[in-house]
């Protein structure tokens, strides 16, 4: 699907409309809160596959919620290495941290054509004025990220290469599982090795020969931009993931 035509995927004026929202994953909210996050957004934006969200380094003041499509937050240095911080999926919030410095202190990038929901950054002490309940749910959100990226730390400090790969196999399809989107027990895999091995600090060689190895095992199989765990509970095992019972997500 093109960007194009991702861009009317969200719906244009009425909140109400969001197809997310039917979605058991995320919160519900009130009509009084639906009406204020509706007033809060400024519109609606595409970004094509490779293309940039948020730059680094840049000032933007702008936050979004990825409304279809996949992304990825991450970091370089000046050589031109990449650590991709964590990947974006539909009803993630990303451009928080943009509130705490005067440019980004990450990149956004589009890995899959992205329809996102545009926010405006100096608005967001009103909504903790107005609706407290929102800015908790904010507050809860960026618990959440802080939660993925202690787990990102835990993986690259501490586990092995088919732990991490495991790791990151799992938390992904889980994600993707809570949010509807496995189908005939495959859920949409875009990415490719060099994103896992610059998420898992690998070199691309490890990384294939990991997949390889997890694959022949019989723990996962990808084809087509598609993922399949064949027995979840077996990966979880080597990747040691103690997942907690899935709770609503809220969705700005």
């Amino acid at each position: 699907m093109s960007a194009d035509a991702l861009a009317h995927t969200c719906p244009p004026r009425d909140c109400a409309d969001c197809r997310l929202r039917r979605n058991d994953a995320f919160t519900a909210v009130t009509p009084q809160q639906l009406a204020f996050i509706e007033s809060f957004r400024s519109g609606t934006v595409a970004v094509p596959a490779g293309a940039a969200v948020i730059r680094e380094h840049v000032s933007n003041g702008k936050l979004f919620t990825l409304y279809a499509g996949w992304a990825f937050r991450y970091k370089t240095l000046s050589d031109g290495r990449r650590q991709i911080l964590n990947f974006v999926l539909p009803g993630d919030l990303v451009g928080l941290q943009q509130e705490f410095g005067d440019d980004a202190a990450h990149g956004v990038e589009a890995v899959t054509d992205c329809a996102l929901c545009v926010f405006a950054g100096e608005r967001l002490w009103d909504l903790f004025r107005a609706e407290p309940r929102l800015g908790y749910d904010i507050t809860w959100l960026s618990a959440r990220g802080e939660s993925f990226v202690d787990e990102n730390l835990l993986t690259a400090g501490q586990r092995n290469a088919t732990e991490r790969v495991a790791m990151l196999l799992i938390h992904l399809y889980r994600r993707l599982e809570r949010i509807g989107l496995v189908e005939d027990a495959r859920v949409p895999f875009p990415i490719n090795q060099q994103h896992i091995a610059d998420a898992l600090g690998l070199s691309l060689v490890h990384t294939n020969k990991t997949l390889r190895r997890l694959a022949k095992l019989g723990l996962h199989e990808i084809a087509q931009g598609r993922l399949r765990l064949p027995n979840p509970r077996a990966l979880e095992r080597v990747a040691e993931y103690y997942d907690l019972p899935p709770r609503r997500v809220p969705l700005l």
